[in-house]
């Protein structure tokens, strides 16, 4: 049997300039604050919180290590913490021009991720206990994913 998968939920995300680190021990260290956004499921919608943000480390000229953590309000009032780590890929050059801010073709960027929830809303917590992977498109001053559910 293999796995399949579901759509979940589509997220654009508003992000701040980054806060840069500088190339620490481990690669080149940056902060995106996240500033808002707005989440559209299937028979739900939300918004995403300011507050959170998107931890990066640029592992090699090719990858970066993305760690984000924020919070998703539902217009049903219910929250949902978000904790989602990914993988972006791409040509050297075409990394550095997403460091710059540039606007890049979304398909010269591999961008996965694996999303995880928490949430106390009764009506949700199924969604704890499922696995979730999601693709993603950077945007100069958008993040934009779709989530899907394996099944």
């Amino acid at each position: 049997m293999y796995p399949e998968l579901k759509h979940f939920a589509e997220l654009k995300i508003q992000v701040d300039q980054p806060q840069e680190v500088g190339k620490a021990q481990h690669g080149q260290r940056r902060l995106i604050p996240i500033l808002g956004g707005s989440v559209k499921g299937d028979g739900w919608t939300g918004r995403v919180l300011a507050g959170g943000a998107d931890h990066q480390l640029i592992l090699t000229p090719r990858m970066a290590d993305l760690d984000a953590r924020y919070v998703i309000e539902t217009d049903a009032g219910d929250h949902i913490y978000v904790h989602n780590r990914a993988i972006r890929v791409a040509a050297p050059e075409v990394t550095d021009r997403l460091i710059r801010g540039e606007p890049v073709d979304p398909a010269e960027i591999y961008f996965r991720c694996t999303p995880w929830f928490e949430t106390t809303s009764p009506a949700l917590s199924w969604i704890t206990e499922r696995l979730f992977i999601g693709t993603g498109i950077r945007r100069p001053e958008e993040v934009e994913l779709q989530l899907f559910e394996v099944l």
